[in-house]
């Protein structure tokens, strides 16, 4: 069985794999710090299960999530994030991970997480299922939840002070087209400007902390 662990924190890279190692002493784990790192991985190697931090330097882990579906529609994800369930569980569910896990979660809880997903099923903590059923109850939910997980992507970046030049680049996408997400981040979230996109991103928790420390 191989892992693949994805996080831009080296102990907590390592603690995972102490952690996963005890309970399955017969895998073999690989280690990735960024978003290009864990491309790398993904294309020259097989692996049965990718732990994934979905806030990384460079492309998101929702731009991960992507490529994984589109590229490798059988490898399972389980993402993990300092972001409470609220903010981000159903968004990644949706995208295509098999689970979510918050990474104040208590170690037993990852080794039971990793195991479901693994055997083919879902991980869903309680707070994550019951965000799922309300939002399966309720059709209207949050302006943001409206967002396409590119759009979703460039607003973390548009937050993160990168302008349009610069997020084209790192998505590998034209300046007209990241424009043309722009506008439709502005329209669904009911916004005039980037101030009023800022601001509601902030009120809304989504983006992390670091995120929001580089000024526009």
């Amino acid at each position: 069985m191989r892992i693949l662990i994805a996080d831009d924190h080296a102990i907590l890279r390592k603690g995972l794999v102490q952690i996963l190692t005890d309970e399955f002493p017969e895998a073999q784990f690989g280690e990735a710090s960024n978003t290009p790192e864990t491309l790398e991985c993904l294309s020259r190697d097989p692996w049965d299960l990718l732990v994934l931090d979905i806030f990384m330097p460079g492309r998101s882990g929702l731009e991960i999530l992507y490529d994984v579906r589109r590229n490798h529609p059988d490898l399972p994800v389980l993402v993990l994030s300092s972001a409470p369930e609220d903010q981000l569980a159903v968004r990644v569910l949706k995208s295509g991970a098999r689970g979510y896990l918050n990474k104040q979660t208590a170690p037993e809880e990852l080794v039971n997480a990793v195991r479901k997903v693994l055997a083919g099923d879902r991980y869903l903590s309680s707070a994550a299922a019951e965000l799922m059923a309300a939002q399966i109850s309720h059709t209207d939910g949050p302006s943001h939840e409206k967002l396409s997980d590119r759009e979703y992507t460039v607003l973390q970046l548009l937050v993160a002070g990168k302008s349009i030049k610069g997020i084209a680049g790192e998505l590998s996408l034209s300046p007209k087209t990241i424009s043309t997400y722009h506008a439709r981040i502005w329209d669904k979230l009911r916004v005039k400007n980037d101030v009023e996109m800022v601001r509601y991103a902030l009120e809304h928790g989504l983006v992390q902390e670091r995120l929001t420390n580089n000024p526009r």
